[in-house]
């Protein structure tokens, strides 16, 4: 069983082999059914909001109680909000709120508004929950309004209005970041935008005073507040126009660095014709760019026929990539934020409800172009540390070795004494070596730079 499925009782995800399960329990027979009575899920899939499924045999169930079992599309590898850029963010919000606005019609409801039940599929976001969906009267709350204001609003507006890495936070904070942490965080002047006022700012404050009030000595529950079908929407309708107005501009020197580096125009055809070949020699379906920047060589990689999965530690640059894949450049990249120098790690309940970097997939191939100096001299990552976490990513890796002789190297050593004596292309051979044979080794024309095709022992 999937381990991030274990606490909803409407059903379970799992897998055999390749093939993913979704079991539907007992106790999500009547949603379900009423799900699709009414049509929802098949205007959902003709418009690509909510992944397609086949029905499979009962028999196929993996525990007792269930009655029905699916086999939705795999979306692979799954990504998680702390990876996903500001606009990645914003998007899987406005999906959310459109899934929402499209259950009222139908007379369901979104149940849940996890950020998690949002993965990122050719350029778009997409619902992987089949069972998000429940039937309930049109004048009752959303219950899934707070979840929302705090996987998606909260850190949207942090990002916005204070820095792109408050993003992060949603590592320690899984299940969302707390409201009234973020109404802390923030500038007083976002009180003056009325959204941010009333779902964060006027919202923690609510919550503050519910905490706070004593328990009922009755024994009865609270009574159940009603809200016309007409104030569902007006809420909807907020939050859309509060999250579609909220703006972060990057400021980075990273996302132009693709453009500033020490090539010449040959050695960057030099290194462009290399890469490709190698792509081509791997013939692999999958690949991992390693410090992709702005998606250079990810293009290159999908141009040759891999799904790519471009990682970089800078937002502004994996910001600026996902824009250009959403507006239709080479959907089969995804671009995430990632620091390779400490990824994600495994998280929720026993460390495995969501998986570590290292744990999500397998790509045929990496690409680890213009990173390892940062790493080894930026870092202070010995070689052969880089070569072992190098071998364990992916049977394959296509690497680049810029010496120190190369500009962007002595920039690095510009402020700190050298005290890399092994960071030599003997001591990179030496170092990989022990982990990795080398099947091509390709000096770059008119650079100093060397690229080598590796394969793991």
């Amino acid at each position: 069983m999937d381990p991030g499925s274990f606490r909803d009782p409407s059903g379970l995800v799992y897998r055999r082999g390749e093939v993913l399960y979704r079991q539907i329990q007992q106790a999500g027979a009547a949603d379900w059914k009423a799900y699709l009575d009414s049509g929802l899920h098949a205007k959902l899939v003709a418009d690509r909001l909510i992944v397609e499924h086949e029905d499979a045999s009962i028999e196929e169930a993996l525990l007792p109680g269930a009655v029905a079992v699916i086999r939705p599309r795999r979306i692979d590898p799954i990504s998680y909000p702390y990876e996903w850029s500001f606009s990645q963010l914003r998007d899987a919000a406005l999906l959310t709120l459109e899934l929402q606005s499209r259950a009222l019609d139908t007379g369901m409801r979104l149940k849940d508004a996890s950020a998690y039940n949002i993965q990122f599929d050719a350029g778009r976001p997409i619902l992987i929950d089949t069972l998000s969906f429940e039937a309930a009267p049109a004048t009752e709350p959303w219950p899934a309004y707070r979840q929302f204001c705090e996987h998606f609003l909260a850190p949207l507006a942090l990002i916005a209005h204070r820095d792109a890495r408050c993003g992060l936070m949603l590592r320690d904070f899984i299940d969302g970041i707390p409201l009234e942490l973020a109404a802390r965080l923030l500038p007083g002047r976002t009180r003056l935008n009325m959204g941010l006022l009333a779902h964060l700012h006027l919202h923690a404050r609510a919550q503050r005073r519910s905490a706070n009030d004593p328990p009922p000595t009755d024994g009865a529950p609270p009574p159940v507040r009603r809200v016309s079908e007409t104030g569902q929407r007006a809420l909807l309708d907020s939050l859309r126009r509060t999250v579609a107005g909220l703006r972060w501009k990057p400021d980075s020197h990273w996302s132009g660095y693709a453009t500033s580096t020490s090539y010449s125009e040959a050695a960057t055809a030099s290194k462009g014709r290399i890469v490709r070949e190698m792509l081509d020699a791997v013939a692999g379906r999958r690949a991992w760019d390693l410090g992709a920047n702005t998606g250079v060589y990810s293009a290159m990689a999908a141009d040759a026929g891999y799904r790519v999965v471009a990682w970089d530690q800078d937002a502004a640059s994996v910001e600026a990539h996902w824009l250009r894949v959403r507006d239709g450049a080479s959907p089969a990249i995804l671009p995430l934020v990632g620091d390779l120098s400490n990824p994600s790690p495994a998280l929720g309940w026993a460390l495995e409800e969501r998986s570590s970097f290292l744990d999500r997939d397998e790509p045929d191939v990496i690409l680890a172009l213009a990173l390892v100096h940062h790493l080894a001299i930026g870092n202070n990552v010995p070689l052969d540390r880089v070569a072992s976490l190098f071998g364990r990513l992916a049977p394959q890796a296509i690497v680049e070795f810029v010496p120190k002789e190369d500009p962007m190297t002595r920039r690095l050593l510009a402020a700190r004494p050298d005290i890399f004596g092994g960071y030599t292309l003997d001591g990179f051979r030496s170092a990989f070596e022990t982990t990795h044979r080398i099947v091509r080794e390709a000096p770059i024309d008119d650079s100093p730079r060397t690229l080598f095709l590796l394969a793991r022992r």
